[in-house]
């Protein structure tokens, strides 16, 4: 049996192990201060730490807090805030009395108008003929009185005539000069004559009243006359114009519609929670949407009897003291009435107050160098949301703003602040 020949094995490279340069521990820096100085620096580094800890203990515990404080404001105003449009006390639309044509129109919207001032007119010719017939029938009045009177004189004279006539006669009888048939002709003659000066002064006071009748009927249609011209009734702004030249208006169809100037103001709503607050004659600014910017000053000039009970509001009228230039009806104002004013005040914020009702909080305070609470009474709500301090506050005591970590008996200093 054949014997299989085992060769030996290549025998296999060595592998060096790998070295981890990474692995190789450094030197402690302890380890490279020499070891009769190590006691020196662990001493060293307690002191250090102690003298740290005493130093914030010494801030936590001892050392006053840096609070800053509310501030005293003078002449502060509690206003009462109501947003509305502006608006006129007086609205007129102003039209014709009568129907007609319309052939003139002296205005527009916009226009500044006077008392008295032509604005329309209609189509009038033929009452301008009833008035001249009107006028001419009193001038023939006039002239007949005037024949009336002539007639009164004549007959007069011729009464005085008669007269003389008749007594000369009734004397000449006695004496046989005149017959007495002539002397009771005369005498008839004289109370015809008396008769004609009756009857001429009846034709004077006929005439008289014709003149009368004459006059009222020209006055009549000189008014009626006037009704074909349309003027503003006062001075004011008109707002618009109905109508165009060739409208036949009706009987009181608006032509303009006018404001009266003077009477241009704001109408606010202000909530009724503060509207009792308010009186007439209040100061009051007014703040226009077209220019925020400017307050124009006013007072309170009617508070309405009725208010809103949908959105429990009232409606309070503010008149300009001086109504500007350039205004706009039906424009979005502002009205800040003044209802309160306060010389002299400490204001603080929400924030700053806990425990907020009934008018009263708690208010943290900076006294004798430390911090302490007060109950303190409140004025009502300024509209910037801060709340004047009425009473509660001890005389040097002074109202912290809201800081956090802030403690009750802490010591505490007030911030300085730098100089405007």
């Amino acid at each position: 049996m054949d014997t299989i020949e085992k060769k030996p094995l290549p025998p296999m490279p060595s592998i060096a192990p790998a070295t981890d340069k990474t692995t190789k521990p450094r030197p402690r820096l302890l380890d490279r201060i020499p070891p009769e100085r190590r006691r020196t620096v662990w001493t060293a580094v307690i002191v250090l730490a102690v003298a740290i800890v005493a130093f914030l203990g010494w801030r936590v515990f001892f050392s006053p807090v840096t609070v800053s404080l509310a501030p005293v404001q003078s002449n502060v105003r509690e206003q009462v805030f109501g947003l509305g449009v502006i608006g006129a006390r007086v609205q007129s639309n102003v039209g014709f009395k009568v129907a007609g044509v319309l052939i003139e129109l002296d205005a527009d919207q916009g226009d500044r108008v006077h008392a008295g001032q032509v604005l329309a007119r209609l189509d009038a010719r033929d009452i301008a003929a009833q008035v001249a017939v009107a006028k001419a029938n009193v001038a023939q009045a006039q002239a007949n009185i005037e024949k009336a009177n002539a007639d009164v004189a004549s007959t007069t004279a011729s009464f005085t005539n008669a007269s003389r006539v008749s007594e000369r006669d009734a004397r000449l009888v006695k004496s046989g000069v005149v017959s007495t048939e002539q002397a009771q002709t005369d005498e008839a003659a004289m109370r015809v004559a008396n008769a004609n000066v009756a009857v001429a002064h009846s034709e004077v006071t006929l005439a008289e009243a014709a003149l009368q009748s004459a006059q009222a009927q020209q006055a009549f249609e000189e008014a009626t006359l006037a009704n074909y011209t349309l003027t503003a009734p006062y001075d004011g702004w008109v707002i618009a114009r109905n109508l165009e030249l060739g409208s036949t208006p009706n009987p009181g169809q608006p032509v303009f519609t006018l404001v009266e100037a003077n009477t241009v103001w704001a109408v606010g709503y202000v909530d009724e929670r503060l509207a009792g607050r308010l009186h007439i004659g209040q100061p009051a600014e007014i703040a226009m949407r077209s220019d925020p910017s400017k307050r124009f000053p006013g007072q309170v000039a009617r508070i309405e009897i009725q208010s809103d009970p949908v959105n429990e509001e009232r409606l309070v009228d503010v008149a300009f003291d001086r109504i500007p230039d350039t205004i706009h009806l039906a424009e979005q104002a502002e009205v800040y009435v003044t209802a309160a004013e306060l010389k002299q005040a400490v204001v603080v914020p929400q924030t700053a107050v806990t425990d907020l009702a009934d008018n009263k909080g708690t208010v943290l305070t900076l006294e004798n160098g430390r911090l302490a609470k007060r109950l303190v009474t409140f004025g009502p709500q300024l509209l910037d949301g801060g709340l004047p301090v009425l009473a509660g506050l001890p005389e040097g005591a002074a109202v912290v703003l809201p800081q956090s970590g802030l403690r009750v008996g802490e010591r505490a200093s007030a911030a300085t602040t730098s100089a405007p």
